[in-house]
């Protein structure tokens, strides 16, 4: 504990960050602070907004989530332009399942980096996390201070100034993950930009309620959840590809 608090102190202080201390650091101390006492389960319904450029009109959706953490997230496709009963997608063993009508249309190794860094780092240990961002391509040897939304954040991945290199924000109170920056696909002369805004408390951890998608500057996709509730009984069938139909 000790040695996190020296590799943290440094963040802030005005000589270079000790490489690969850094994140280590703040990812362990996301760890520790909650580890054993974040919610495991998690429910809610989502609202969502899409933006159209240019025109500015939107289209709007509803989705309903269930998540079992570590790992596993499964996505409802509640209501929407082109809404299909059955569809939907499952995150499950780094995989990504699209399903189309209750049956898989595709399955793709995908690590989600919002689900390892806004839940998984509480719940994981702590080099499984690590080596999961490395693979992400985050520099965890890179890191220094900044402010987001009038708070005090570490970032991780980038040097001051640098808003174009793939980086993860935490708040330095509650260490929870507020903002990604990362090259655009397929156009990577534009920022892609993720933020998780209006956390509320659940339990002895957070949600945030609103995750904001941005494109080179401009909002393209917006989630609102309500009817957060967490601790709730979730099978893990729920989140079996094989079984969608029978865990609606």
């Amino acid at each position: 504990m000790i040695v996190t608090l020296v590799c943290l102190a440094t963040l802030g202080a005005a000589q270079p960050v000790d490489s690969q201390a850094a994140g280590r650091a703040i990812i362990q101390a996301m760890h520790d602070r909650y580890a054993g006492h974040w919610y495991r389960t998690l429910t809610f319904v989502q609202q969502n907004t899409r933006y159209f450029y240019p025109g500015d009109s939107v289209q709007h959706s509803v989705w309903f989530e269930r998540a079992s953490i570590p790992g596993k997230l499964r996505i409802d496709f509640r209501d929407g332009p082109g809404f299909i009963p059955g569809d939907g997608i499952v995150f499950a063993s780094d995989t990504l399942f699209r399903m189309q009508s209750g049956a898989v249309k595709s399955a793709t190794a995908f690590i989600h980096p919002l689900m390892v860094l806004g839940f998984d780092v509480y719940a994981q240990p702590v080099d499984q996390i690590l080596a999961k961002l490395t693979t992400l391509g985050f520099d965890l040897a890179t890191g220094h201070d900044d402010t987001w939304g009038g708070r005090a954040v570490y970032v991780v991945g980038a040097k001051a100034g640098d808003g174009r290199t793939r980086q993860f924000w935490v708040d330095k109170e509650r260490l929870v993950f507020v903002r990604m920056l990362e090259p655009a696909q397929p156009d990577s002369t534009k920022i892609s930009e993720t933020q998780f805004n209006a956390y509320q408390k659940a339990g002895d951890g957070w949600v945030a309620a609103e995750v904001l998608f941005i494109a080179d500057g401009k909002p393209v996709w917006k989630e609102q959840y309500s009817d957060i509730k967490t601790g709730v009984t979730v099978a893990d069938a729920v989140f079996d590809p094989k079984q969608w139909n029978a865990t609606k």
